[in-house]
C-alpha cells in the first residue's frame, strides 16, 4: 500500500501555521499535517501533509503560491518505509552526556557519551532546537546532581529522544506520548533503532487522556516539551500525575512566556528549581512539592 507525503519550507510561524490549516482543508483530506520550525535557528518552517490518496498538483500549487511557500515536494511512500522516506540528515548534537546523531553520523560517536539515535523524519525533537536541548540539559545536570528517575512520561514526544534518554540511564518504566500519530511512528521507529523496545511505550494521547498514561501515574519525571497554551491548560493535569517530590522539564516556551509559566505552575504547587535560555527559548525545571 502506498501513501503519500506533501512537503514544503516558508519563513514564519504564523504563516506555516495557517498553510497547515488550510492543508488539512483538501479533499482527499490527509491523514495528518505536521507544522514545525526547521531546527536550525534560522526562521524557516517544514510544512508536511501525509495522504492515503494522491494529493491534487494544482491544489497544493495553489496553496504555496496563496502563503508564499516553496513548491510542495510530493513523495509515494511504502506504508512500511515512509519514515526512512523523509528523513532528514542533521548534524550531531552535544548535551551533556547526551549525544543526539543520525545514523549518517555513527562513526562520530565520542567514547563515553550516551548515544541516541534519531532519524530525523516529521516529528519534532531532534536535539538541534533549542527546547529539546533545553530540556537534555536540564535532565544532565539532575542526573549531575545524582538525582535518579524510575517513572517517566514524555509528553508530547516527538521523536521520542527525551523518552530515550531516560531509558538509557535506567529508568524501570518509560512512556513516550503524542497528540499526533505520525510522531507516534516517529517514536516508535527510533525506539526500535535504538534497540529500546519493551523499555519505551508509544501511545497515541491527547494531554494525559490515554488509559495508558493514567495508568502508569504517579510518574516521578514528566518531560513536556510542547507550547506554551498546552503548557498552561495542562497546568492541574501535570500536577496530578506527579509524584510529590516529582520533577517537571518543560519546554516549547519562549523566554518571554517563561514567567508567566512559572506563575501557572506555582498556583498549582510547585517550586521552580532551575531556568535555562537557549537562543530565543527557555526550558524550566519545576518540583511539585504538595
Amino acid at each position: 500500500m502506498l501513501t503519500y507525503t506533501a512537503l514544503t519550507t516558508l519563513p514564519g510561524k504564523s504563516q506555516a501555521e495557517a498553510l497547515g490549516e488550510a492543508l488539512e482543508e483538501l479533499e482527499p483530506a490527509p491523514t495528518g499535517v505536521g507544522v514545525f520550525e526547521v531546527e536550525d535557528g534560522k526562521g524557516i518552517w517544514e510544512v508536511g501533509g501525509y495522504f492515503l490518496d494522491a494529493p491534487d498538483d494544482i491544489d497544493l500549487a495553489l496553496l504555496s503560491a496563496a502563503f508564499g511557500a516553496g513548491p510542495f515536494v510530493v513523495s509515494e511512500v511504502p506504508d512500511q518505509d515512509w519514515v526512512a522516506k523523509v528523513r532528514r540528515e542533521l548534524p550531531p548534537v552535544e548535551a551533556g552526556r547526551f549525544f543526539v546523531y543520525g545514523s549518517h553520523d555513527a562513526a562520530l560517536l565520542p567514547e563515553g557519551r550516551i548515544g541516541l539515535l534519531i532519524e530525523a523524519a516529521m516529528a519534532f525533537g531532534t536535539g538541534h532546537h533549542g527546547t529539546t536541548l533545553g530540556c537534555l540539559r536540564a535532565y544532565d545536570r539532575l542526573l549531575g546532581d545524582a538525582q535518579r528517575f524510575d517513572n517517566v512520561l514524555d509528553l508530547g514526544c516527538g521523536t521520542a529522544v527525551l523518552a530515550m534518554s531516560a531509558a538509557r540511564m535506567g529508568a524501570a518504566s518509560v512512556l513516550a506520548s503524542d497528540i499526533d500519530p505520525v510522531a507516534v511512528e516517529v517514536a516508535l521507529a527510533n525506539v526500535k533503532a535504538n534497540g529500546l523496545e519493551g523499555r519505551v511505550g508509544c501511545v497515541e494521547s491527547i494531554g494525559f487522556g490515554s488509559p495508558v498514561v493514567q495508568a502508569g501515574a504517579p510518574f516521578d519525571l514528566i518531560f513536556a516539551n510542547i507550547l506554551k497554551g498546552p503548557l498552561i491548560e495542562l497546568a492541574p493535569d501535570m500536577a496530578a500525575h506527579l509524584a510529590s517530590g516529582g520533577l517537571a522539564i518543560l519546554s516549547g516556551l519562549l523566554i518571554e512566556q517563561a514567567e508567566e509559566i512559572v506563575k501557572v505552575y506555582q498556583a498549582q504547587g510547585f517550586d521552580l528549581q532551575t531556568r535555562e535560555d537557549l537562543g530565543e527559548w527557555s526550558a524550566l525545571t519545576l518540583r511539585r512539592h504538595h
